[in-house]
């Protein structure tokens, strides 16, 4: 005990003290703003002269040695994995690879913040998203091990870790975030920079001109599965692409032609502003079956997995034909800040398209499923897109959404605008007992927000389920908005604390512009967007 707290205090000492005008508190004082003030008082050092900078950069960086902590303790047992089940040391590389992901999203937070007490509303934006991705990580590498021999061995790092995140997390947001926005802000529109190129590559396909000006790309390859291209498979295509391109240096676009592709695909967080563009849905479809049944890690289930900044994928279908007996089986898994889907498919039962973390938008995209079908923890919009409930197994209902937010303070959740809910062709031809919810809540503050979209009949008058009992019936956000169609009658919808419908002004927050800062990245895209309600 003596050793930590030594450490504590020599760190506390070599982070500046705030010399301006800015409040000061002790650490009681501000840690009642935390989701857990007895841990933070436990933690922060007794300085009465401490700004909420102060605080806040001592948490970020306590945050950071303990990550390196966690990663060394994970990188001991997988030294052991021939001793171990194969699920378990599955679900030990899903935390090897996600607690890498917070080591590297908490030094960046610490290089941007460590010299300056005041940021840019978008710089913070991006560090709040950051700061909300690490508890996301922490929860699903936790999630994964839950029925593993090791889950009591890691039950005390674990839950140390998310308070310390949860207080680093709450202690950035008092200091950094501009509470007149809550988090959100508009940004001016980019310009988007004009290459011809793309066009006499993809003529014809729905990578279009917004706004008169066209998408930059730096190269362009072709997959194509007679050999006639650059490469006969996709992985190979993201392999060859460069690492680390920075924004605005152009997409390397990948073309993948029409054809059934047996792959299973995953975009690393080093190739950046990869575009993959197929020949529409239902002509270049991307496949695979791996489920949790089959001792998949659900996060490792994906047949299409992204971590890569800036990916953008158009015209495609990607599938995980594992079905329902399989339960949880990933079609796509976004864990990329600033990804973009346009024209896809993503086809599945459960667990079809994991929106993880990080800041994502889907437009005029299908998505096929029965339980929780569109899940995870990401801040993310899904505009003009088609939801299609699948018949589940006999027994089960079909649940559209489970949102995975865990913290108050995350910027997270589900936004659904101007979508159409309708049942799938299977779910349409049969008995119609089946109930089908908007969704259900997975985590403790879980968002999600139905605005001016269309409900056809099959979804229930109760409109939401319960997960266990009243489990985050009280802390989580469950809203409606002007929405249309049989199914979207609030008359006889739930009574929790966490449900509400919501007026223009609430319902503006969860807008591409708002909730996902859209302005500042889509128009590069060349994906078309609405930015506020329609």
């Amino acid at each position: 005990m003596t050793p930590m707290h030594i450490f504590t205090l020599s760190l506390f000492l070599i982070i500046p003290l705030s010399t301006s005008s800015t409040p000061t508190y002790s650490p009681e004082g501000i840690c009642n703003s935390t989701p857990f003030p007895s841990f933070c008082k436990s933690l922060l050092p007794n300085n009465n002269s401490a700004t909420v900078y102060d605080y806040g950069r001592f948490s970020i960086h306590r945050s950071l040695a303990t990550t390196q902590n966690f990663l060394s303790l994970i990188d001991g047992y997988l030294k052991l994995k021939n001793t171990l089940p194969q699920t378990t040391v599955r679900a030990l590389e899903d935390c090897q690879f996600l607690i890498g992901l917070n080591s590297d999203f908490l030094s960046n937070t610490i290089r941007t913040i460590d010299s300056t007490s005041t940021l840019q509303s978008s710089k913070a934006d991006d560090m709040h998203t950051l700061l909300s991705a690490i508890l996301t990580n922490q929860q699903t590498c936790s999630d994964g091990l839950q029925s593993t021999s090791l889950q009591n061995a890691l039950f005390t790092p674990f839950k140390n870790g998310n308070m310390l995140y949860s207080v680093s997390l709450a202690l950035f947001r008092h200091g950094w975030v501009h509470d007149t926005r809550k988090g959100r802000w508009l940004r001016e529109r980019m310009k988007i920079t004009q290459d011809r190129s793309i066009y006499e590559a993809v003529r014809g396909r729905k990578l279009l001109q917004t706004g008169g000006g066209n998408v930059k790309v730096s190269q362009i390859v072709t997959v194509r599965q007679d050999g006639g291209g650059n490469f006969t498979a996709i992985g190979d295509a993201v392999a060859a692409a460069p690492n680390n391109t920075a924004a605005g240096g152009g997409y390397y676009l990948i073309y993948v032609v029409a054809g059934v592709y047996e792959e299973y695909i995953s975009i690393a967080k080093n190739k950046q502003y990869v575009m993959v563009v197929g020949d529409g849905i239902n002509r270049t479809i991307i496949t695979g079956n791996r489920s949790v049944v089959d001792g998949w890690t659900t996060f490792n289930s994906a047949t299409f997995a992204v971590v890569g900044q800036g990916f953008v994928a158009m015209n495609l279908t990607i599938r995980n034909t594992a079905g329902a007996a399989k339960h949880q089986a990933v079609a796509l898994r976004s864990g990329a800040d600033l990804s973009t889907f346009y024209n896809c498919s993503f086809e599945g039962y459960q667990d079809t398209l994991y929106t993880h973390s990080l800041r994502q938008f889907y437009r005029d995209c299908d998505i096929y499923g029965t339980v929780d079908f569109i899940f995870g923890n990401a801040a993310v919009v899904l505009q003009n897109c088609n939801l299609y409930p699948r018949l589940p197994m006999q027994g089960q209902f079909n649940a559209i959404t489970a949102q995975g937010r865990t913290d108050i303070n995350q910027n997270t959740g589900t936004s659904i605008q101007n979508c159409s809910i309708t049942a799938a062709p299977d779910l349409a031809l049969s008995s119609g007992t089946t109930k089908t919810y908007l969704g259900r809540p997975w985590k403790e503050y879980s968002r999600t927000v139905y605005m001016q979209s269309f409900m056809d009949s099959l979804i229930d008058p109760a409109g939401w389920i319960a997960w266990s009992g009243d489990f985050a019936l009280n802390t989580s956000y469950y809203a409606e908005y002007v929405n249309r169609g049989p199914g979207s009658s609030t008359a006889n919808r739930v009574t929790w604390p966490g449900y509400h419908v919501i007026n223009a002004t609430d319902a503006a927050n969860f807008t591409v512009s708002s909730f996902v800062s859209g302005d500042s990245w889509l128009p590069a895209t060349g994906v078309p967007y609405t930015a506020g309600l329609m």
